[in-house]
């Protein structure tokens, strides 16, 4: 299988590198349009902020090849940052347009209710994910894994998918749901690390490999 790990400056390349060799994979880290369109399987990973993150697909023209990819109907896994990068607008730092492969927008993690601090920002550890509330995990890279199972979260802003369809999995932090995983068709985002989600994170990365 050719799989590509987009490399647009933005990644922790190297650790979903070991991730994917962890199960039995090689992957090719790139930003090259030739070797992503030839890609059987692409990951998009991501840290940082999402302003950062476009320009940079800009500056190497991964705003239109990733988008062609999808069109080819093969699969794509968008991680943290990457996933929030599939979506129309963000709210971070400004307003910016996204990929637009995702109906919605990306918002700051309500920090306050009711003019009280209610929540520490960053979403930073650990957390329980659930399925989305019309989505079930069945025929999903989620089907080997249990309801109530951890990953592991770093970040500030949150998906808010307009299709709640579109809605895979969720968490709840401090008591605000948040989007954990999204899935249209052939594109899959994690806000979560699999690559730092031990045996669960794995078996995520084995799914999608299949």
């Amino acid at each position: 299988m050719n799989i590509v790990i987009i490399d647009y400056g933005m990644g922790n390349v190297r650790s979903v590198l070991r991730g994917v060799e962890k199960v039995g994979h090689k992957a090719k880290v790139s930003y090259r349009e030739e070797d992503i369109l030839k890609a059987d399987k692409v990951i998009f990973p991501g840290v940082g902020a999402f302003g950062d993150g476009m320009r940079e697909l800009q500056s190497r023209e991964l705003d239109e090849i990733i988008p062609e990819f999808v069109k080819s109907g093969r699969q794509l896994l968008a991680i943290c940052v990457g996933m929030q990068l599939l979506f129309d607008v963000s709210e971070e730092h400004g307003f910016h347009k996204g990929l637009g492969l995702l109906p919605g927008k990306i918002i700051r993690i309500p920090e306050s209710e009711d003019g009280r601090i209610v929540r520490k920002i960053p979403h930073i550890g650990w957390n329980a994910i659930m399925p989305g509330e019309l989505y079930s995990w069945q025929g999903t890279i989620f089907d080997n894994v249990k309801i109530g199972e951890s990953c592991y979260f770093v970040h500030s802003f949150m998906a808010m998918a307009e299709n709640h369809q579109h809605l895979l999995a969720h968490c709840v932090y401090e008591g605000v749901s948040i989007t954990a995983a999204v899935s249209h068709e052939n594109v899959t985002g994690l806000q979560f690390h699999p690559e730092k989600s031990g045996v669960v994170g794995l078996s995520l990365l084995r799914g999608f490999l299949k």
